[in-house]
């Protein structure tokens, strides 16, 4: 079947289209980004503004027109942490329900973690042993580890690159104590959960995802994208110290210039570095080895494996560790 998965993030609405059967490698025919920067919509009280809103759902019917016109068989259409701290996010999800017929699901952050642990662990398969997942968007920072599909720990904590750089960091290049304010907040905020992860055992690998670790591996020696997504790329926490120091002291204009940073992540890239140098410390990871699959993997592989033929609810909210309670059922359809 022909699956569109439309990821509504901080940073970017993107669709992505695979074609893709259980059991089978989702193949990807189409990416389609929009840079719509919903997070720095949002007012002071909290909510989604107008503007925002109503690029919002510009963005959703251009998707939705556009996984119409790929044949999607399915659509399936959620948002993160932008929409999930928004104070009004029922209201503007019905107003996009209504103008689009594109139902958003918002994934709650447990849950974010936990099927980027689920692309994680098909990457590599079972012969990586205990995973430990790091995935930093631009909202939030999601934490997953364990022996199986579903994680036995997962967290989302409000560390997102691009939230600390609008919350902590007025210059740019930001001044040292700017930094140092927002060290001491993200060492605060990792130090209570990285007890957990650590209790739970050493992971066998540890694993970054999506585009902030991608960059910050690129910019300490990985080989670029154009070598494909199966090459091998990491990231070390050495080489990461020194990252940190050279990037907090540049411009975002300067950061732009760097090869494997897109200009529009440019100013978040050193509160990203900073959150990654912490986690990885916090965690106790030299290496983290860098995956190309995360969260829209992730929705896509649980989607397939619910097909039998007949069943068109997502049977994970049944199979979940106890431990953490039941996955969110994952029903976002487009009925446009």
């Amino acid at each position: 079947m022909r699956l569109g998965v439309l990821d509504v993030g901080s940073n970017t609405v993107h669709l992505l289209v695979v074609d893709a059967h259980r059991g089978g490698h989702p193949t990807p025919m189409t990416s389609d980004k929009n840079p719509l920067r919903l997070a720095e919509h949002l007012e002071k009280d909290g909510s989604l503004g107008r503007r925002g809103a109503d690029a919002l759902v510009r963005a959703v019917d251009q998707a939705r027109q556009a996984a119409e016109k790929a044949n999607c068989d399915d659509l399936l259409a959620f948002a993160t942490s932008a929409l999930r701290d928004a104070t009004n996010s029922a209201t503007v999800l019905a107003r996009v329900r209504e103008e689009t017929g594109v139902a958003l699901e918002v994934l709650p952050g447990e849950d974010e973690a936990r099927y980027t642990f689920l692309a994680v662990r098909r990457w590599f398969g079972w012969s990586a042993g205990r995973l430990t997942v790091l995935d930093i968007g631009g909202g939030s920072l999601e934490l997953a580890s364990g022996r199986d599909e579903h994680p036995s720990t997962a967290v989302s904590l409000p560390l997102g690159a691009g939230r600390l750089t609008r919350d902590f960091f007025e210059a740019d290049p930001p001044t040292r104590a700017e930094i140092a304010v927002l060290r001491e907040k993200v060492d605060a905020d990792l130090a209570g959960v990285a007890d957990r992860f650590l209790e739970a055992g050493t992971p066998d690998v540890a694993v970054g995802t999506s585009k902030t670790f991608r960059s910050l591996a690129r910019l300490t020696g990985a080989v670029p994208y154009s070598a494909g997504p199966r090459a091998h790329r990491e990231l070390t926490h050495a080489a990461l110290r020194q990252l940190v120091s050279f990037v907090s002291r540049m411009s975002s204009e300067d950061i732009a210039e760097l090869e494997g940073v897109s200009p529009g992540r440019s100013r978040q890239l050193a509160a990203g570095a900073l959150v990654a140098e912490a986690a990885m410390r916090a965690l106790k990871i030299d290496t983290l080895q860098i995956c190309p699959w995360a969260l829209r993997e992730g929705v896509i592989l649980r989607r397939l494996d619910t097909l039998d033929g007949s069943a068109q609810t997502d049977r994970s909210a049944q199979d979940s560790p106890g431990t953490l309670g039941r996955l969110t059922p994952f029903g976002a359809r487009c009925t446009g």
